[in-house]
């Protein structure tokens, strides 16, 4: 499965990442560890929502999706809590 995540810094609340990956677990590992260098600065993460798709190409279109401003604006409205 591939996965589209989105994560809430616990330190900076206003901060969020959405993301792609096949192992959720791994990933905000990664994330928490410093991993990322869009993320280590505003660690450590919660993961918020996750939504799973059957291939990479879906999850890629979502993603993308999500980034734009319909997206964003689609994922402020049902996805944050």
């Amino acid at each position: 499965m591939h996965y589209v995540y989105l994560l809430q810094s616990q330190t900076h609340p206003a901060e969020r990442y959405i993301g792609q990956t096949t192992d959720l677990k791994a990933r905000l590992q990664k994330h928490n560890e410093g991993g990322s260098p869009h993320t280590s600065q505003y660690r450590p993460w919660n993961l918020q929502t996750y939504i799973a798709f059957q291939t990479k190409t879906q999850a890629t279109a979502f993603e993308r999706y999500l980034k734009s401003g319909s997206g964003r604006a689609f994922a402020n409205r049902h996805l944050w809590p």
